[in-house]
């Protein structure tokens, strides 16, 4: 039913509709990847730069495939090339790794004329992709934040951690440190999403004992 080629399955040398054709549906693919990405990101600003990275990734992909083709030679010269590359961007979510290599895995089916594959794999992944997002496996109406304490009286603790308790989703404390009979204490917290979080910082300042209060968001917008 998928294979479009079934009389030649792999092309040596293939004609320009052939390859047009497969990098069309390359980045037919990578861009179902793409928005399917865009549904279940539950990060408080999208990466319009990540999104296109996974729309575009597939076209490479597939164009590195067809030039390769059956040939040795020319699969280890591409693969001289390419470590030739120094790629130093850091992606902090092992999520946002996982759509990038389902793009590029869309557009290797496609390069080698494996549209059976590519298809059958891309739905499949944000189908599951989407019943993951609307399940309580996802962190949808969350986000990461770090906050910091610095209190002059060791008693109030417990009503930070009660306050904590009260305002975040989960929380957890990372660190303490003592410096000059202040007590600096670090704790990772799961704020609801889109809330103001605002009222949180208030309770704390207000605590009896809590001398500075800041906090700290964990997305960047600087990594993916």
């Amino acid at each position: 039913m998928f294979e479009l080629f079934s009389d030649q399955p792999v092309y040596d040398y293939p004609t320009l509709i052939n390859v047009g054709y497969s990098l069309i549906w390359a980045f037919a693919l990578s861009s179902l990847i793409a928005i399917t990405h865009r549904i279940t990101y539950t990060g408080p600003e999208y990466p319009k730069h990540l999104f296109q990275s996974l729309a575009l990734g597939s076209i490479v992909a597939a164009m590195v495939m067809m030039a390769i083709g059956d040939s040795l030679a020319r699969g280890l010269g591409a693969f001289g090339a390419l470590a030739m590359i120094r790629f130093r961007t850091r992606i902090s979510d092992p999520r946002n790794i996982l759509f990038i290599f389902a793009s590029l895995s869309s557009g290797l089916a496609v390069g080698v004329y494996g549209f059976t594959i590519a298809f059958a794999g891309t739905i499949l992944f944000c189908g599951m992709a989407l019943v993951l997002h609307f399940t309580s496996f996802t962190t949808r109406g969350q986000i990461k934040a770090e906050l910091s304490i610095r209190m002059i009286d060791g008693n109030a603790r417990s009503n930070v951690r009660s306050t904590l308790q009260s305002f975040t989703q989960q929380y957890h404390e990372k660190g303490t440190s003592l410096r000059d009979e202040r007590i600096n204490a670090r704790f990772s917290i799961v704020l609801p999403y889109p809330n103001d979080h605002f009222p949180l910082l208030e309770s704390l300042r207000a605590l009896d004992g809590v001398d500075r209060v800041s906090i700290s968001y964990n997305e960047s917008m600087e990594e993916i």
